[in-house]
């Protein structure tokens, strides 16, 4: 790769978020910008890519003296051209944080105290063996990131599928992006997104559904905002509730009400169809279930919308006309559409409005389910999200088999019985008292899980064995019986994957602080400590390296839609970003998904034999069989379903949960970042001027947001757009107040998900975080900060 053009000043990129325009036209190149933090000149480079967003943005870790000293974008990487969002400039600095977990911790008489890898690792596996041996394998849980890499996710899955032999892993990409799974499953019966992040480049028209790019994905809103800056701009509609920079720049701002998404994209396909705006021969040739749509939507006219939404029906007339005359349409869809009551009908509707209009698998015409975390994708191509590794069908016995062979054990040793557990699954067998030992890896479910209070009530629960593996001490390891510390990005090797299905390698720049270790060596010594052992006699796994975990996935995948079979370590490091797939000798990756209008429905290769969209419930694989698709993709119809938690007088606005720009997760990282969290130091609350007027209520006030489930105190502020809609970043947890648990000073108040409900989408089971019924209360001026 050639090198970098000398990088610009970055010391305002924590307000100047997207950096300096360089607009182009469509079909054209995105021109390169090279961004770069330094806090000295390096003495040496490594390959990396950001993992503090789902938009996997190439750059180079710079090294000095054995420290990470700042990063560079790269400016040949098919991703990101050399950009670099705020949180990829600067969140690197977390790794030199004074407070790293440097040696694990046990827990003795009520404290976690410091000890050596072998006591702690002892205590892990004599608590997991005490477990299966009185409970089974069922009593035993993993829980994982969307912040590691495929090769540890891998191996997560080997332990738990066919060493332990349970259901129970998942990852907390189940809170963020499980419904662009199922949304991927339902409609094209795999996952993995059909374009490529290069298709904006082509589009004339881009719809965001439920998506504020400008803030979760900098990068690629600063590629749309170069199209939308450069000649031939493509039109833009945007349906979110809230006025996002997105918002601001929209040709057609749709502010709908929390929770009626399935309402507002029935009226567009209604106006779709009505003005014949379908491409009916593709429809015929390619597409199941059209009449069905037709029949679902017609009762969905603009006007009773409306009503419903909250939008003017001449919005989402103006609206379905910029996307019905779009001949190259991209939609992208997120966390506004993901976590509500009816998200996966709703993100099928997306895919509808696609497959209606013969929009995808040809340049500038794709549906992005997007992904929110770095490597949430990698998750589900492993099997750590809640389905088998490689795309395989749970309920397809010959999938099963196959994957038994892959692993050299019995098909009975893998869980199939029944679906993989989900999180909040998880959660309630703990506090039913099945579920007794649970490690939980990179995540900190004591501030992101829904319904605080019963989160820490059951993560303390007698009875539970608690590991859990973090770079930090947070509000969940605070409850752990063994802390194990980890090595961060930077401080090991492996690779992720992003949302346009572009591989990256990330190569260890330094040694990790202390006694931490990469997750990969924490899990293959309890895999080894266990005594796993595949049915010939082999320790299971049977490889012991990064490097050699990515060889046994590719060779699993190879024939799969996620093709890994031609990629490799070498070929990464040499390359930088490589999509899949990449079949095994072939000379380049397939950018993109069905050009050939051919899918991965048919009853033999689906990953899944799909579910009712309303009930959840699933279907069966000779009822499946029966009406196989046989390649064509699966057009899905929904009705409207209110939302559960319901408005009344005493609980009369919406509460809406999501990011700001400056922070991920829960902190944990980017409050370490002094750019970052000078930029965002605290909680807040968002509020509709006219809501806040009618009580009482000042531009920054202490407040008190109150659901059915608990209650959030903030300033707010009055910059609210959509009437009736309280808006919280979920961000702000207790590790850096007085009491980590959030039972002290801080009085379980400061965390927006002490007020949500728990609740789940019926198919993807993604916590409904969007639709949360609250009333706001001024807190009396004598009231103090907590």
């Amino acid at each position: 790769m050639r090198p970098p053009a000398r990088p610009p000043s970055t010391a305002g990129r924590t307000k100047d978020i997207w950096g300096e325009r360089t607009p182009f036209a469509p079909g054209t190149d995105w021109p390169e910008r090279a961004d770069a933090h330094l806090t000295r000149e390096p003495e040496r480079w490594v390959t990396s890519a950001c993992v503090l967003c789902s938009n996997g943005c190439g750059l180079d870790i710079g090294v000095a003296e054995g420290r990470i000293v700042g990063v560079r974008g790269r400016t040949g990487d098919r991703v990101n051209h050399g950009r670099l969002g705020p949180k990829g400039l600067y969140g690197w600095q977390a790794g030199n944080s004074p407070d790293r977990l440097t040696r694990p911790l046990v827990r003795r008489d009520g404290a976690l105290v410091e000890t050596g890898w072998d006591e702690a690792m002892d205590l892990v596996v004599a608590g997991a063996q005490r477990v299966l041996e009185e409970h089974g394998p069922l009593a035993m849980g993993f829980y994982t990131s969307g912040q590691l890499f495929l090769e540890d996710y891998y191996l997560q899955a080997v332990i738990a599928r066919a060493g332990i032999g349970t259901p129970h892993l998942d990852g907390n990409t189940r809170l963020c992006t499980s419904t662009a799974e199922w949304a991927l499953i339902e409609s094209f019966g795999s996952d993995g997104n059909p374009g490529s992040y290069t298709d904006v480049d082509h589009a004339d028209t881009l719809f965001l559904a439920g998506h504020n790019v400008a803030e979760t994905q900098t990068v690629l809103w600063a590629r749309m905002l170069d199209r939308l800056h450069g000649p031939d701009r493509p039109r833009l509609v945007v349906a979110d509730p809230r006025r996002t920079p997105a918002a601001e720049l929209a040709d057609v701002h749709l502010p709908v009400r929390p929770g009626t998404n399935v309402m507002l994209l029935n009226a567009l396909l209604h106006e779709i169809i009505r003005t014949d705006r379908v491409d009916r021969a593709w429809v015929e040739a390619h597409t199941v279930g059209f009449d069905e749509l037709a029949a679902v939507v017609k009762g969905y006219p603009p006007e009773r919308a409306a009503g419903v939404c909250g939008v003017p029906a001449d919005g989402i007339r103006a609206a379905a006309e910029l996307l019905g005359a779009a001949e190259r349409l991209v939609s992208t869809v997120l966390q506004g559409v993901y976590q509500s009551h009816q998200a996966t009908a709703a993100a099928v509707q997306v895919n509808n409005l696609h497959l209606l209009r013969g929009m995808i698998g040809r340049p500038g015409r794709t549906v992005f389910q997007m992904n929110g975390q770095p490597t949430a994708q990698n998750t589900r191509e492993t099997g750590a999200n809640g389905l088998f590794p490689a795309f395989l069908n749970w309920q397809n016995d010959e999938h099963v088999e196959r994957l038994a062979r892959h692993w050299h054990v019995d098909p009975m040793r893998i869980p199939h019985w029944a679906p993989p557990t989900h999180a909040m699954k998880m959660l309630r067998y703990i506090e039913q008292g099945s579920l007794r030992w649970l490690w939980i890896t990179g995540t900190n479910p004591a501030v992101s899980w829904p319904e605080l209070g019963r989160v820490r009530s059951v993560l303390e629960k007698e009875g539970l064995f608690l590991v859990v593996s973090d770079a930090f001490r947070t509000e969940t390891t605070d409850l752990a019986d063994v802390v194990l510390p980890a090595a961060l990005w930077g401080e090991k090797a492996g690779t992720f994957t992003n949302a346009d299905r572009t591989v990256h390698y990330s190569g260890k720049a330094v040694d990790p602080p202390g006694e931490a270790r990469a997750d990969f060596e924490a899990l293959l010594a309890f895999a080894r400590a266990m005594g796993l052992l595949d049915d010939e006699g082999e320790p299971l796994p049977r490889w012991s390296t990064p490097e050699e975990a990515f060889d046994d996935f590719r060779a699993l995948t190879r024939g799969a839609l996620c093709d890994y079979s031609g990629l490799s370590h070498e070929l990464l490091r040499r390359d930088g970003g490589v999509q899949w797939p990449r079949p095994e000798h072939a000379d380049a990756s397939t950018e993109r998904l069905y050009g050939d209008g051919r899918f991965r429905t048919g009853a033999s290769e689906c990953q899944s034999y799909g579910h009712d969209l309303l009930t959840g419930a699933l279907n069966e694989a000779d009822e499946y069989a029966a009406h196989d698709p046989a390649g064509r993709a699966i057009i899905k119809a929904a009705e409207y379903l209110p939302p559960h938690d319901v408005l009344d007088d005493e609980h009369p606005l919406r509460l809406t949960t999501g990011r700001t720009v400056h922070h991920w997760h829960t902190r944990t990282k980017t409050a370490r970042a002094p750019e970052l969290q000078a930029a965002a130091p605290d909680m807040w609350i968002e509020m509709f001027p006219d809501d806040a007027a009618a009580r009482d209520i000042a531009d920054g006030d202490m407040v008190q947001v109150v659901s059915r489930h608990g209650l959030v105190q903030a300033t707010v502020r009055l910059d609210g757009t959509r009437r009736g809609v309280v808006f919280a970043p979920f961000h702000y947890g207790y590790f850096d107040v007085d009491d980590a648990s959030g039972e002290g000073d801080a009085e379980g108040t400061r965390a927006a998900n002490e007020a949500t409900p728990t609740d789940w989408d019926p198919v993807s089971k993604q916590p409904v975080y969007k639709v949360t019924a609250v009333e706001v209360v001024p807190l009396g001026g004598d009231e103090e900060r907590r």
